[in-house]
């Protein structure tokens, strides 16, 4: 089995410039984020399974953000030794510098209200406002393990904005396919 084309996590996707592939035109970032808040923000509060519970996604957070998150008081190296000896949180791994974080919901979820304490602050990790979809190398990535991600909806946004001289085509992961690529392609001119 091969691993998909992608960041580590989805819910920690980086966003890079389009390729040079990619609709000149088109900012996909902004695409993948205008879809975002007109279709999955406004979702979030009444979501059967909120991706901030961690059960299916993972989180990749720097030191800051656990640190913050975890009111963690003691120093790096302290806590680093702790969670290798298995006396830290159970749901924090860490490797190669980073921390990664499932399996309980993030402690900045509010479970009773739905929604997220640190929201718009700095500390918010940056995988939480990338995922469900999101642009990797010039190319849109839709994750459908959230429910508010509507397939259709988001291929005619796409379609909508990049305009008769683009194409679009989609492909599911044939490793993980509920993470489905969609891309822009140039239409072929048509002939008289």
């Amino acid at each position: 089995m091969s691993a998909p084309r992608r960041p580590k996590s989805p819910i920690t996707a980086k966003k890079s410039a389009p390729a040079a592939a990619a609709p000149a035109r088109l900012d996909l970032v902004a695409l993948a984020a205008r879809y975002q808040a007109s279709a999955v923000i406004p979702h979030c509060t009444r979501c059967t399974r909120p991706c901030c519970k961690l059960d299916a996604l993972v989180l990749d957070l720097e030191w800051r953000q656990v640190k913050t998150l975890w009111r963690i008081e003691e120093a790096r190296q302290d806590f680093d030794r702790r969670l290798r000896a298995g006396q830290g949180p159970s749901e924090i791994r860490e490797a190669q510098g980073r921390y990664y974080v499932h399996t309980k919901p993030c402690p900045a979820y509010d479970q009773e209200a739905g929604t997220c304490r640190v929201y718009g602050q700095d500390v918010k990790p940056a995988g939480c406002s990338d995922f469900p979809v999101y642009e990797d190398e010039g190319e849109v990535i839709a994750d459908l393990r959230c429910e508010a991600v509507d397939l259709d909806a988001l291929c005619e946004h796409l379609r909508t904005a990049a305009g008769p001289a683009y194409r679009l085509q989609q492909r599911a992961d044939p490793d993980f396919p509920f993470l489905v690529t969609l891309s822009l392609k140039k239409a072929a001119p048509r002939r008289r």
